[in-house]
C-alpha cells in the first residue's frame, strides 16, 4: 500500500473517531429533549419488505434541496423541539444532579458578621474543634470540656502576706447548630474554687452567652440573646466592704433582639438589650451579714448602627446609642438617687478576613447623667473591640479593648471610668504542644475628690498545654498581676496552676 493511502486511511479513521465520540456528546446531551420530543411527536411507521420501523425520523434532504421519500436516513431539525443541531455548541447539562455539588453550596448558615458572640467563638478556639468533635444531638453539636485543677496563690498586701491551695473545678462548652437556614450558637463557662490551706476567699466564675440568628431573608436577619455572668467582688475594690469575710457576689443578666438589613452597600441594624444587675449579701467577720440590695439595677439601651462595605473584608460604621440605668431603691443608703439616662455615639471598621483576620474596632463616647443634681455627671472616652489574628499556620493574637462606667456607692462620689485591655498569644511548638503568653492592663479613673482612689493593674502570664489525645489535655499556668494605687498600699499576687482537661 502506497504512503498515500496509508495517510488516506489514518484520516479516515481519525474522523471516524471524532464523529463516535460527536454522537455519543450528542445523545448525552439531547437525551432529556429526545424523551419529550418522542411522546409529543406522532408515531411514523414505514413498511418495508415486511419490517416496521417506528420513530420521529424526519427525511434527509438531498443534495439537491429536495426531500427523498425513499431515504430512512435521520437528520436533526433545529426547529423541532428535543434536537440538537451539531453546528452549535454543546450546552452544559440542565440537570444538577448529575453536577458534584459542594456540600455547603445554597446554605446561608454560612453568612459571616461581626463577633456577636465572643464567649462561644473563644471557647471553639480553645477548645481546638476537629472535624470529627463533639457530640451530635439531633441538629446540634455539643462539644463539652470538663477540667480538675489544683492551685497555689500568694497575695501581698504591703507587708502582709497571705497564701493558699485551692482545688478548681472547671467546666466549659459550646452548642452550635447545623441547619440549612438560621443558627444558634452557645457559650458557657464556669470554675468553682475550694480552699484546702489559707485564709483567702474562693473565687468562683461563671459566664454563659446564646444567640440565635433568623435568616428572614437573604438581606435581612434577626438576632435573639441571652447571657449571664456571675462573678465575685474584689476585697480591694472602693465599692467592697472593708473587712469583710465574704464580699458580694455579682450577678448580670442580659436579653436582646437586633435586627440588621443590607441595603446594596449599606448596612443597617437597630439593637435593644436590656441587663440586671444583682448583688448578693455580704458576709461581715463577725459571721452577720450586710445587705446591698440598694446597689441592684436595671439598664436599658437601643443601638442604630449605619455601615457601608467598603468591600466585604473592610465595613466602616457609625453607632449611636440611648438608654436609661434604673436603680430597684429609688434612694441609695446613703440617700442619693442614681438612676440615670446613658448617650453614646460610636465610630469605628469591621474587618472580615475569614480565618486570618475578624473582629471589630471603635471609639466613642459615652454621657451619664444622674437625676441627683448632687452627683457630678459622667463622661468618658471609650475604646472597645475585639480582634482575632493568625499571622501564620499554628500562631494566634486574640486582642480585646474595653470600656465601662462603674457607678459609685459612696457618698456623693459618681462612679469611675475603667479602661481595659488584654491580649493572649498562643503558638504551637508542635502538633501537640501548645504555648501561650498572655498580657493586660486596666485604668480605674474616679471622677472629682473620688481621684484619691484612683489605680492602675497588669497582669501578665504565661502558659503550655500539651495534648495528651484527642481527649485529654494536661495544663500548667503562671500569672503574676500588680495593682497601684494613687494613694494606699500596692498589691502583688502570683498564681499557679496545673490539671488536666478531658473534653469531646
Amino acid at each position: 500500500m502506497s504512503s498515500v493511502e496509508n495517510r488516506d486511511m489514518r484520516g479516515k479513521g481519525r474522523l471516524g473517531l471524532r464523529a463516535l465520540a460527536g454522537a455519543l456528546a450528542l445523545s448525552i446531551c439531547a437525551h432529556p429533549a429526545l424523551l419529550a420530543a418522542q411522546q409529543t411527536t406522532p408515531l411514523q411507521s414505514s413498511q418495508s419488505s415486511g419490517t416496521q420501523t417506528v420513530g420521529t425520523s424526519q427525511p434527509a434532504p438531498s443534495t439537491s434541496g429536495t426531500l427523498d421519500p425513499n431515504s430512512t436516513t435521520t437528520a436533526p431539525d433545529p426547529t423541532v423541539t428535543g434536537t440538537v443541531d451539531p453546528n452549535q455548541p454543546l450546552e452544559p447539562l440542565a440537570d444538577p444532579d448529575a453536577l458534584p455539588l459542594d456540600e455547603d453550596m445554597g446554605r446561608q448558615n454560612l453568612r459571616e458578621s461581626r463577633l456577636d458572640n465572643p464567649t462561644a467563638e473563644r471557647i471553639n478556639r480553645e477548645l481546638d474543634a476537629e472535624d470529627d468533635s463533639g457530640i451530635r444531638l439531633g441538629t446540634l453539636i455539643l462539644r463539652p470540656s470538663i477540667s480538675q485543677k489544683l492551685g497555689s496563690e500568694t497575695e501581698k498586701t504591703g507587708s502582709v502576706k497571705e497564701d493558699r491551695i485551692f482545688s478548681e473545678t472547671g467546666l466549659k462548652g459550646t452548642i452550635t447548630s447545623d441547619w440549612s437556614r438560621h443558627e444558634l450558637t452557645v457559650g458557657a463557662e464556669g470554675a468553682w474554687q475550694e480552699t484546702l490551706s489559707g485564709d483567702a476567699t474562693d473565687k468562683p466564675r461563671a459566664d454563659i452567652d446564646a444567640r440565635l440568628r433568623l435568616d428572614l431573608s437573604d438581606d435581612t436577619t434577626a438576632t435573639l440573646s441571652g447571657s449571664y455572668n456571675f462573678s465575685r467582688e474584689d476585697s480591694d475594690d472602693p465599692n467592697a466592704i472593708s473587712g469583710a469575710k465574704v464580699q458580694s457576689g455579682v450577678h448580670e443578666y442580659g436579653a436582646g433582639a437586633a435586627i440588621e438589613r443590607d441595603f446594596g452597600l449599606i448596612r443597617g441594624s437597630l439593637a435593644a438589650d436590656i441587663t440586671r444587675s444583682q448583688y448578693s449579701d455580704a458576709e461581715l467577720s463577725d459571721g452577720s451579714t450586710l445587705e446591698r440590695s440598694d446597689r441592684n439595677r436595671n439598664r436599658y439601651r437601643l443601638t442604630s448602627r449605619l455601615g457601608y462595605e467598603l468591600s466585604p473584608a473592610l465595613i466602616p460604621f457609625i453607632e449611636g446609642t440611648i438608654g436609661k440605668i434604673d436603680y430597684d431603691d429609688a434612694v441609695d443608703s446613703a440617700g442619693y438617687r442614681r438612676s440615670a439616662d446613658l448617650y453614646g455615639a460610636r465610630t469605628g471598621v469591621a474587618l472580615e478576613l475569614g480565618e486570618k483576620l475578624r473582629g471589630e474596632i471603635a471609639v466613642g463616647y459615652e454621657h451619664q447623667k444622674y437625676e441627683d443634681q448632687r452627683l457630678k455627671e459622667l463622661s468618658a472616652l471609650t475604646v472597645d473591640g475585639s480582634i482575632f489574628w493568625s499571622p501564620r499556620e499554628g500562631t494566634t493574637i486574640d486582642l480585646t479593648l474595653d470600656t465601662s462606667i462603674d457607678p459609685s456607692t459612696t457618698a456623693g462620689i459618681s462612679g469611675a471610668t475603667i479602661h481595659r485591655v488584654s491580649a493572649q498569644l498562643a503558638h504551637d511548638l508542635r502538633s501537640n504542644l501548645v504555648a501561650r503568653l498572655t498580657g493586660g492592663a486596666s485604668f480605674t479613673n474616679y471622677d472629682g475628690d473620688a481621684s484619691a482612689s484612683d489605680s492602675t493593674s497588669y497582669l501578665t502570664g504565661a502558659g503550655v498545654t500539651w495534648k495528651v489525645n484527642h481527649y485529654l489535655d494536661a495544663t500548667a499556668d503562671l500569672t503574676y498581676e500588680r495593682t497601684n494605687y494613687k494613694t494606699g498600699t500596692d498589691i502583688d499576687s502570683v498564681t499557679a496552676l496545673v490539671g488536666l482537661t478531658a473534653k469531646r
